[in-house]
């Protein structure tokens, strides 16, 4: 636990958990919103070759992630930490100019 908080700039345990929670709950929502996502767009996993399918469904699955992980923290109160967090992950994908 102190690793994570001094690795993270956190002053208690309770700011950890809250941050554990976040990445769970919306790494589950992701997931979960990706799978209608993909209906939308036509793919199904019965009738699209898995070679297309799941990469496509893993990169959805990673912008919905992306996007989605500041809010879910706002709701439990980390937007910062969060959004702080978003941007760093994006400006080392090379995203920097998109976030300038």
């Amino acid at each position: 636990m102190e690793k994570l908080k001094q690795r993270w700039g956190l002053k208690s345990n309770f700011q950890v958990l809250l941050i554990i929670i976040v990445f769970s709950i919306n790494g589950s929502f992701a997931v979960w919103v990706a799978k209608p996502v993909t209906e939308l767009i036509g793919l199904n996993v019965e009738t699209t070759n898995p070679w297309i399918f799941w990469p496509i469904r893993i990169f959805l699955v990673f912008l919905i992630y992306q996007a989605t992980l500041p809010i879910v923290g706002f709701c439990f109160g980390q937007f910062t930490f969060f959004w702080n967090f978003t941007k760093k992950m994006l400006c080392r994908m090379g995203f920097k100019k998109l976030l300038n």
